[in-house]
């Protein structure tokens, strides 16, 4: 069985910053694009930023230049660096990952979620 266990969540004031981490466990091979979704109060979950497994990354416009997607492969763990956080970043954030398991393949990887919330 494969598990995300997500952590670093919590209360910053507006231009702050916190980092969050994603380690994958379990029976695994392999694991492909990792990345992270945040879903606010009312909307519905979002891409915030992806990466490869070679270390390409795609980001959501709303966050460019402010927040930084990396891996460990050797530690099956993303990370989120969040700078210049804004009020509008406050959500539930999930990371995502695309692992080959013992049980195959499956891209419905997903943690627990960690809240994120920006507010003076």
């Amino acid at each position: 069985q494969v598990q995300l266990v997500e952590s670093g969540g919590g209360l910053v004031q507006p231009g702050g910053s916190l980092r969050l981490s994603c380690a994958a466990s379990g029976s695994i091979f392999n694991i492909n694009a990792m990345g992270w979704y945040r879903q606010a109060p009312g909307k519905e979950r979002e891409l915030v930023a992806a990466i490869t497994r070679g270390g390409s990354t795609n980001y959501a416009d709303s966050v460019k230049g402010r927040f930084t997607i990396s891996r460990d492969n050797a530690k099956n763990t993303v990370y989120l660096q969040m700078n210049s956080l804004k009020p509008e970043d406050t959500a539930v954030y999930y990371c995502n990952a695309e692992i080959w398991s013992i049980r195959g393949y499956s891209s419905d990887n997903w943690g627990q979620g960690t809240q994120v919330t920006v507010s003076s």
